[in-house]
This record gives C-alpha cells, sequence and structure tokens, in this order.
C-alpha cells in the first residue's frame, strides 16, 4: 500500500513539473503549446543517453533541460512572431517529429525496443538511521510549507468576511457536500452488487447508472440554486471545509511517505528529490512572476500591442517564457524516465500533452498553486476512477478507458462552462484574449 502510495506521490509530481512549464507558457504568457510533450521526451532521453555514457546524472539531468531549452529556442525563434494558432500548429508537428527521430533512429535509442539499465538516483544509497531522519526532516519541511500556505490563504478569506455568517452557514454547506458524496457512494455500491450478482443485464445496469446519477446531479443542482443565494458568505465556509479535506488528506500521504523514507527503497529517495525539485521550481517560478519579469509576461498575455506600445521586446520575452516552460518540461521528462526506469516512444503520446492541458485548465490558468492542485485531482480521479469504476461500469478494460477519458472530458466542459477560469484562477485578471 504505501509502495503504491509513494508511486502515486511520484506521478504526481512529475505531471505537476511537466504542467509548471505549460502554465508558464500557456497560463502566464499566452503561447499555445499542443506540442508540450517533445520536451519531455527530449530531457528524458537525452538525460539517459548521457547517463549510459557515465556522465554524472546531474549534468545529464541539466543537459536534458538545456536540450529541451534549445528545441524551445529553435521552435519560437520560427513561429513566435507569427500568430497563435501557428505557434500550435508547429508545436503539433515538432513532437510527432521528435517522436519519429525517437522511434527510427535506432542506433542512438534502440527505436521501440526502448533503454532501459541505465543509471538511476540514489540507487546504491543506503541511509543509516541519522540519514533517514534527515530525509524524513526535509519531507517534513515540505510539507509544513505547503500546509502554511494554505491555511494562511484561508486565513485571508476568513478575515475578509463576516465570522458570524460564514459559521452559520457552515452546516448547511457540510450538509450539503457530505450528503452529495454519500449519495454517491451509495449509488456506487448498489451498482457494484447489482454487477457482481449479475441481477441485472448490463444495458439495464447502465440505465440504472446513467438515471441515478442524472437524478442526484438535477436534485443537487436545484438545491444549490435555492439555497446558496441565500448564504451570502457561502464560499468561504466551502474553502474552510475543503482546507480541512485537504490537510487530513496531505498528513495521510505525508504519513505514508514518512514510513516510506523510514523503510528506506530507491522510490522513497526518488520521492523526496522530485519534490525538493519541484518546491525549488514552485518557488522559483513564484518569484520570477512577482517581479516585473512575469507581470511583462503577463502583460503580453493580454493584449501584446499594449506591451510593444510601452516599448518591450515582446518576441525575446516570449521566446523567454517558452525556453523556460520547455526547460522544466525536459527536466520532468528526467524523472518520468527515472519512474519507470524504461524508456521508449510510446510513453510520449500526445496523450500526455492534454493530460497536462486538463491539469492547467482545471486549477486555474495563470496560477502555479492551481497546476498543483489540479495534478492532485487529475490523479485521484485517476487513480480512484481505474479500481472503482471496473467493479460498477459494465465494461471491458479497453472501452473503460475510453469511458474514463469521456467523463474527465465532460467534467472539463461542465467547469468551463461553470467556472472558465478553473478552481484557482482569476476571472478578473484571466481574460486571455477574451
Amino acid at each position: 500500500m504505501i509502495g503504491y502510495i509513494v508511486s502515486l506521490v511520484i506521478f504526481t509530481a512529475t505531471y505537476a513539473l511537466f504542467s509548471l512549464g505549460l502554465n508558464l507558457q500557456w497560463g502566464f504568457t499566452g503561447l499555445i503549446n499542443f506540442g508540450h510533450i517533445a520536451f519531455m521526451t527530449l530531457g528524458a532521453y537525452t538525460t539517459v543517453l548521457l547517463s549510459l555514457q557515465d556522465v554524472p546524472l546531474f549534468i545529464s539531468v541539466i543537459a536534458g533541460g538545456a536540450m529541451a531549452a534549445l528545441l524551445g529556442l529553435l521552435i519560437g525563434f520560427s513561429t513566435l512572431r507569427l500568430r497563435e494558432d501557428y505557434l500550435a500548429i508547429v508545436t503539433v508537428g515538432v513532437a510527432e517529429v521528435v517522436r519519429l527521430i525517437a522511434v527510427n533512429e535506432a542506433w542512438l535509442t534502440r527505436g521501440p525496443m526502448g533503454l532501459y539499465g541505465f543509471p538511476l538516483p540514489l540507487e546504491d544509497y543506503q541511509p543509516n538511521l541519522v540519514g533517514k531522519l534527515a530525509a524524513i526532516a526535509i519531507l517534513t519541511a515540505i510539507v509544513a510549507v505547503a500546509l502554511w500556505r494554505l491555511w494562511r490563504w484561508m486565513g485571508a478569506q476568513i478575515q475578509g468576511s463576516s465570522r458570524s455568517q460564514w459559521q452559520r452557514n457552515l452546516p448547511l454547506v457540510a450538509t450539503y457536500l457530505i450528503s452529495l458524496m454519500a449519495i454517491l457512494f451509495a449509488i456506487g455500491a448498489i451498482a457494484k452488487q447489482l454487477k457482481a450478482n449479475q441481477i441485472l443485464p448490463p444495458w439495464g445496469l447502465g440505465i440504472f447508472l446513467i438515471a441515478t446519477l442524472a437524478a442526484t446531479v438535477w436534485l443537487y443542482v436545484w438545491w444549490a440554486r435555492r439555497m446558496f443565494p441565500k448564504l451570502p458568505e457561502w464560499h468561504v465556509s466551502s474553502a474552510l471545509i475543503g482546507s480541512v479535506g485537504v490537510t487530513a488528506f496531505g498528513l495521510w500521504v505525508y504519513g505514508c511517505g514518512a514510513v516510506a523514507l523510514y523503510n528506506y527503497s530507491y522510490k522513497a529517495g526518488l520521492m523526496l528529490l522530485l519534490l525538493v525539485v519541484l518546491t525549488l521550481t514552485f518557488w522559483f517560478l513564484e518569484r520570477m512572476l512577482a517581479s516585473p519579469w512575469g507581470r511583462i509576461l503577463k502583460a503580453i498575455r493580454e493584449d501584446e500591442e499594449v506591451a510593444r506600445a510601452l516599448g518591450k521586446n515582446v518576441f525575446w520575452y516570449k521566446l523567454q517564457s517558452f525556453m523556460l516552460g520547455g526547460a522544466i518540461a525536459g527536466i520532468a521528462g528526467a524523472f518520468y524516465a527515472w519512474q519507470l526506469t524504461f524508456i521508449n516512444p510510446d510513453g510520449f503520446t500526445t496523450l500526455i500533452t492534454f493530460q497536462a492541458w486538463t491539469i492547467v485548465i482545471l486549477g486555474g490558468a495563470g496560477n502555479n498553486v492551481g497546476t498543483l492542485l489540479g495534478a492532485t485531482i487529475f490523479w485521484a480521479y485517476n487513480t480512484a476512477t481505474r479500481f472503482i469504476l471496473k467493479d460498477i461500469i459494465p465494461l471491458d478494460d479497453a472501452r473503460l478507458g475510453a469511458f474514463r477519458l469521456m467523463v474527465i472530458g465532460l467534467l472539463l466542459i461542465i467547469l468551463i462552462i461553470w467556472r472558465p477560469q478553473g478552481i484557482l484562477g482569476k476571472k478578473e485578471e484571466l481574460t486571455l484574449g477574451g
């Protein structure tokens, strides 16, 4: 169980790092990149190939990020003076070219056979008790900073609201959310029993699920429209319940991570290393985006003609953003390879790019905290549905995989209609040309 949680944390952090690069390019600069996987592919292959030649891993990762940035330079130099749709088309083509090179240049990449047996970070590290406690202390510091930021944000929400009002709303909002989760759980449990005992044929079970879920959605939408307009500070109560839930979940994951570090393994060490890199990247991006450089990127995103009229070199700033976002994706590619311990071209599909887009849109474009939240929700959904839906939905594995993609697409459409700026995005700031 703990080993599986550690693997989930690694995948979530890898996708969060990968998506931070896309968020810098699109969320903060407005550059549409549908070929983000090309940077991850180049970073992964460069890191692995150099490490197989006995180049130190640290230098290999830096080289992987640099090669991805160089790819960003080559793409950006030829396309960033054009309209955004040209950049989107070119990035799709470049991603396919990079994949075809990995497939066909077998003398370098071993083609579809892939690469394996390459050096891994902290693979031979065997910490003593002091080393294990130091690793747990680093993990504790990262979690403490994350929770401190969460509750500082929550404190700001409470400070700007009426305390008596949100306290009075709290039981109603909690009842709404808990009852909704209880009903969904009950529908899933009933469907599981119906499928296990073969009480209904597959088409009958499908009709049961569609009818009960549609009725639940209709009931709770109707309830929300009647209740929430009468609760002026309902969003503060919702945020407080969400913060308590995130804190409890985070502490549970932290406990699993601490136990894994105490019983040290390669994956536990990789998890800690990745969390440190993710934290440093997040801190670096937050500092950069709060500087005049970041404000110029936001100005370019909103209206590059205005930025140009103020004397800013729009092309140069867009190129910097594109290269930096590519370098971050390249470093994420190194961790992706280390997690899988095997890479081949089939592991770098276009689907990963669109999963990153889902994460950025879900969390809120132009918000790095939202990207981290989006990655967590995406992998929670991915994991939960993988193990739960197979006991409920009357479909085989291949169709179930397609169904899960359809569901997340449907949820994304609903989110964009209801809250186009994403969960943590700011609508008044994020117009994206709209």
